[in-house]
Order: structure tokens, then C-alpha cells, then sequence
């Protein structure tokens, strides 16, 4: 029953999401380690707001006691990207996040990651699904939680001060000081705000913040930064004259960024905004990696500094991999997760966000100011995004369609290649292209489209929808 997607192991609490799962991947992990001679280093695992995190966590920590592997668990709701920053600094082998990110309200999960701080890679998803696969979940045990704390098997930690000081020095504070400037915040009933508002505060910025609380319903949104579920974010920022409007979502590894002007600014713009100013404003020199499903203006805006942009399958740890393999300056997803050399190895919302904050004050120019710099620097191209529920059988009819028989519509612009990497993407000679993919933590299949003209992506994507009977 459990199977990892391109975020972790993600299920329906209740349904999937159960104790008996939660100890049976526990004790999956727990054998692995054993197995490759790294126990005897630990675990570090943490959790986040949702329903039951805090209980999962502990209930898979008392399974590494009982297997005598050292858990420390980190004892407040925190960011992912705490978790995988202990895991690098530390040298642990292995981490464990209790999370279902931006999914919906009703999920839970787990993400696994790795010595470094990175995502599961795709050989260790399946390795420990191999693992689960041979243990008799009536058979799991696991020790009394006290008495684990007291024999040492379980230590309660909150290292939350050396992640942020860690961010505090890779940023310029002494620039963001200087500038005063005026910043909102919406942590989407999530974790971010103890971080982002000790950043935030330390360097002088005033801070105003919504939707703080507790809800482990997400005021009934989804926690995940979009157009639609920032609105409010939007208000505030024009209403209180901010200069920028900063939103993450339920783990604090992805941000959502509202401008000046109050308005939404893709994950895309922010990825290519944070390239444009790492690379002509501080100088780094280096590629930028992206998936196959986010902007294509990456490669516009590398291309201007004489760099490249690789492309690589959806999934952070292809971003991570192909970041270390080529010394990227900076790798992202369309999603709206980002990370950054020197940094950890995986999405990092708040640091991404502190860097954005940074930018403002060191060029001393608003966010439509730099967006506008850029489209008149590189070029535009507008993107599409179209996303589809289905059943079964026609996700089996869609995936016959178009990665079997390999069929596409009819297209009205000249097709390049078409690629097959990571479900079906069509490149256009006009610098264009569509891709469909089934999303590998929702049941939905995902229609992107980016064109030079913002008619065209609408057009094509209803072509693809009416080709697939969507």
C-alpha cells in the first residue's frame, strides 16, 4: 500500500495514512539502514501542522528505538527544510519529514531524505518499497516512548536556531537594514512564521502577518500558494502599501511571492528573478537547472549571461542531482519550490524567500521593476497551467494515448521534437511548447503550455484537452 511519489509517500489519513503503515515504513527504513552499516549514526525526524504529525512522528521513532537506532525528533512543528539542513550539517544518514506539503487537508505523508540533505532519489523510493514489501506489518513493535527517552533511543531536540543562522549569514542583512522595508507575510496556517519573522525582524523589516494560527484544516484552502488562494495576502499588501507580500506553504519548503503592485508572481518569475539577480547582481557565474514542466525563460536569461539550463524529470532529487553534478547557481520547479548553491540540497522556501528580500534592498528597485527589466532584457512568453481529475480507466485510456501509442493532436504551430523524459512534451520551432504528465503526488493529470503570445497557450491547451476528452 505504500508507494513513493515525487514528494515522499502521500496518503489519505485514515485510509492509507495509518499508524500500522507509518511503523511498517519505519521499520522498512530502520532494516535498511542496518543493512548498509549506517544505524549506529541515527535519525532525525519532524513534523508539521497537519492532523496527527506529531503522533506520526512518534510512533515511527518508537519503531527505531525498538530496532536500537537513535531517533532525535525535533519537538516543535518546523520546516522540511530544517530537517534536511540537520541531516547535512550533522551527517546523518537519513531523515524523516512528516508532511503532505501543499496537499489537501486529509492527507498526510512522509518524506525520506538522504546523507547530504536530499530527496530520496528514485533507487531508494523503490529500494525501501522492496523493504516494506518483506515485513509483516501484525509483526512491528515498537518501545514504550518514555522509556525510549529515558534510555537515550529517543532525544528531543530543536536545532531551529542554527538552520536560521545559517540563512541569517548567506544574506545581506546590513543591505536589508538599510532599507526599511515593509513586508507581509502569509505562513498559510503553516509553519513558516517563527522562521521568516526571526529572519525578517533581525534585520530590521517590518512585519505584519495573517493566517498564524493553528488549522490543521488550512481555513478550508488548500495550503498551497497560488493566485486564487492569496487573494487575501494580495488585499493586504495593497491595502497597507507593503512592498512585498510572502507566502509559503503547509512545510515551508515552496513560497508564493505577491508584488508591489499586488499581483501574483508565478513560481516562474521567481525563479528567474532570483537567477537574474544572483548572476548580474552578485556576480555568480554557473548554469540554472529547471524541470520539464517550468519556464523556458530560464534558458532565455542564461543564454544572456552565456550560461545553459538543463532540463530535468519532475522531482526535486533530479533537481538536487543534476544542481551538484553541474555547480548550478540555482535549480526550481514551476511549483514553486527553489534551492541555491552553497545551500541545502532541497526546496527551501524561506531562505528563497530572504534571498528575494535581499534583492529588493541591495538593487533598491520594486519586484515589477525587475520583472519588467527582465522581459525587456531576454524577452516574454506566457504559460498556461490546466489541471484534470480522473478515473482510472481513462487514466489507463490517457496513458495508452500518449505514452503508449505515443499519439498527439493535431498542432497549429511547427513542431521541433517531442520528448517523452517525463510524460509527453511537445517543443515548437517558435520557442514554445505543451506537456501532459500525470502529477506523481495527486491523482490529476497536468496540462502546461508556455507561448510567445498568451492566446496561443490557451488555444493549445484546449486542443490537448479536447484530444484527450478531458
Amino acid at each position: 500500500m505504500i508507494r513513493f511519489g515525487t514528494g515522499g509517500w502521500r496518503a489519505i489519513i485514515g485510509d492509507e495514512f495509518t499508524k500500522r503503515n507509518i511503523q511498517t515504513l519505519a521499520c522498512a527504513l530502520a532494516r535498511k539502514m542496518k543493512d548498509e552499516g549506517v544505524a549506529e549514526k541515527g535519525i532525525v525526524l519532524g513534523y508539521d501542522r497537519r492532523f496527527l504529525a506529531k503522533e506520526a512522528m512518534q510512533w515511527a521513532a518508537v519503531v527505531f528505538a525498538q530496532e536500537e537506532i537513535k531517533a532525535f525528533l525535533i519537538n516543535k512543528s518546523s520546516p522540511t527544510p530544517l530537517v534536511m539542513y540537520y541531516v547535512k550539517t550533522h551527517e546523518l544518514p537519513y531523515g524523516m519529514m512528516v508532511t503532505a506539503s501543499h496537499n489537501p487537508a486529509i492527507y498526510n505523508g512522509i518524506k525520506v531524505f538522504t546523507a547530504g540533505g536530499r530527496d530520496a532519489d528514485e533507487m531508494q523510493t523503490r529500494d525501501m518499497e522492496n523493504y516494506i514489501s518483506d515485513i509483516d506489518p501484525e509483526a512491528v513493535r515498537g518501545m514504550e516512548y518514555e522509556k525510549a527517552l529515558e534510555q537515550g533511543m529517543i532525544t528531543e531536540i530543536y536545532p531551529l536556531n542554527e538552520y536560521l543562522d545559517s540563512i541569517i549569514s548567506a544574506v545581506d542583512m546590513k543591505a536589508i537594514r538599510r532599507a526599511r522595508l515593509k513586508i507581509a507575510l502569509d505562513p498559510m496556517y503553516g509553519v513558516s512564521e517563527t522562521s521568516l519573522k526571526t529572519i525578517l525582524l533581525t534585520a530590521r523589516c517590518e512585519v505584519d502577518t495573517i493566517h498564524e494560527r493553528h488549522d490543521t484544516l488550512f481555513g478550508g484552502k488548500l495550503p498551497s500558494p497560488s493566485a486564487s488562494t492569496l487573494r487575501a495576502l494580495q488585499t493586504y499588501v495593497m491595502d497597507n502599501g507593503c512592498h512585498i507580500g510572502i507566502a509559503t506553504d503547509g512545510d515551508a519548503d515552496r513560497i508564493g511571492i505577491i508584488d508591489d503592485a499586488g499581483n501574483f508572481l508565478h513560481p516562474n518569475d521567481i525563479l528567474v528573478l532570483l537567477y537574474y539577480y544572483l548572476v548580474k547582481h552578485k556576480g555568480w557565474q554557473g548554469p540554472v537547472v529547471r524541470n520539464i514542466a517550468t519556464t523556458h525563460m530560464l534558458d532565455w536569461v542564461a543564454a544572456s549571461f552565456g550560461e545553459r539550463c538543463y532540463e530535468v524529470p519532475v522531482g526535486f532529487k533530479y533537481i538536487s542531482a543534476k544542481m551538484q553534478e553541474t555547480d548550478a547557481v540555482i535549480g526550481g520547479e514551476s511549483s514553486g519550490g527553489l534551492t541555491v548553491r552553497g545551500h541545502i540540497s532541497g526546496k527551501d522556501g524561506i531562505y528563497a524567500a530572504s534571498l528575494l528580500v535581499e534583492m529588493l534592498a541591495v538593487t533598491g528597485k520594486k519586484l515589477s521593476e525587475l520583472t519588467r527589466e527582465i522581459r525587456q532584457e531576454c524577452g516574454a512568453i506566457f504559460m498556461e497551467e490546466r489541471d484534470y481529475s480522473f478515473s482510472q480507466e481513462k487514466k489507463a485510456e490517457m496513458n495508452r494515448i500518449l505514452l503508449e501509442e505515443k499519439q498527439i493532436p493535431e498542432l497549429p504551430f511547427e513542431i521541433e521534437r517531442i520528448s517523452y523524459l517525463d510524460g509527453c512534451k511537445v517543443y515548437f520551432k517558435n520557442g514554445g511548447w505543451v506537456i501532459a504528465r500525470f502529477s506523481g503526488t495527486e491523482p490529476l493529470l497536468r496540462i502546461f503550455c508556455e507561448m510567445p503570445e498568451p492566446e496561443d497557450a490557451k488555444r493549445i491547451c484546449k486542443i490537448l484537452e479536447e484530444f484527450l476528452g478531458l
